[in-house]
């Protein structure tokens, strides 16, 4: 027997889509930002991926000033750079406790709220798209809750904690945008390139109450974040060194479109 409440049901994705829909102005805008993602990873387009943004949106004001100055850098910089923001509106708690995000409490004050989490963070991406006109990143911290945005989003990234797991690896499978696979907080690369290798192929697997069969994701990537060793010693993931470790790897493991994302954030800390 669960040990558990069932508070409420909560919508499909189908039925928030049809309450609150992507207009075809905004579709378009979506179509083309992710035509472009697919030039950068396909190599043809030269321009560099910029992902940037708080690791936690959870205060949609703050968040929309900051983007919406974003875009007049990107105009500065559309020649060279590409910037997709970060509006990550899940948030990975590595102990399990704390705010874990606007899905969980669209009011942070408040306790948590799904139903109401859902419509916000599918409002939220939808306003920053039409505002700004940025198609955003968003972290697949529940690969069954994905497709309540999958028609907004530009960017996806599968966390440390998540990339071992197999339903993120098969769902990552069944997506047609870029979807970044970061090595996991004990810094093994091995994990993350058989995260990638098994998002690149096609799979059958139950999705959502449904047998579902991907096609495989050939924009699945490499994303090198900084990690922590069993003394709690923090090692950088981004010298030239483990850039061409990587570059290695890849070829060892015959990966389509071979690239990589550094985040200079997490764990990214060199040691005293």
């Amino acid at each position: 027997m669960m040990n558990m409440d069932f508070d409420r049901k909560l919508t499909i994705p189908m039925e928030a889509k049809a309450i609150y829909p992507l207009s075809p102005a905004l579709a378009r805008i979506v179509d083309n930002r992710t035509a472009e993602l697919r030039r950068i990873f396909t190599g043809q387009s030269d321009q560099f991926l910029l992902i940037i943004g708080p690791c936690s949106a959870d205060n949609e004001d703050s968040v929309l000033e900051y983007i919406s100055r974003l875009r007049a850098v990107q105009e500065q910089v559309a020649d060279r750079i590409f910037i997709v923001p970060r509006l990550y509106t899940n948030k990975p708690r590595t102990a399990g406790d704390g705010y874990m995000g606007l899905l969980h409490q669209p009011d942070p004050e408040e306790k948590p709220d799904l139903f109401n989490g859902i419509v916000y963070t599918r409002e939220f991406h939808m306003r920053a798209l039409a505002e700004t006109g940025f198609s955003c990143a968003d972290e697949m911290l529940y690969p069954e809750n994905l497709k309540y945005l999958d028609d907004l989003l530009a960017y996806v990234t599968v966390g440390a904690r998540s990339v071992e797991d197999q339903q993120h690896r098969l769902t990552a499978s069944g997506l047609d945008i870029p979807v970044g696979m970061k090595n996991p907080t004990g810094g093994n690369p091995e994990v993350m390139l058989n995260a990638i290798a098994a998002a690149q192929h096609e799979h059958t697997f139950i999705y959502r109450g449904w047998q579902a069969h991907s096609h495989g994701n050939p924009y699945a990537h490499a994303i090198l974040r900084g990690y922590v060793d069993r003394y709690g010693q923090s090692y950088p993931n981004y010298h030239y060194e483990d850039l061409l470790r990587l570059s290695e790897a890849y070829a060892a493991h015959i990966l389509q479109n071979p690239a990589v994302i550094v985040d200079t954030n997490h764990g990214s800390i060199a040691p005293d």
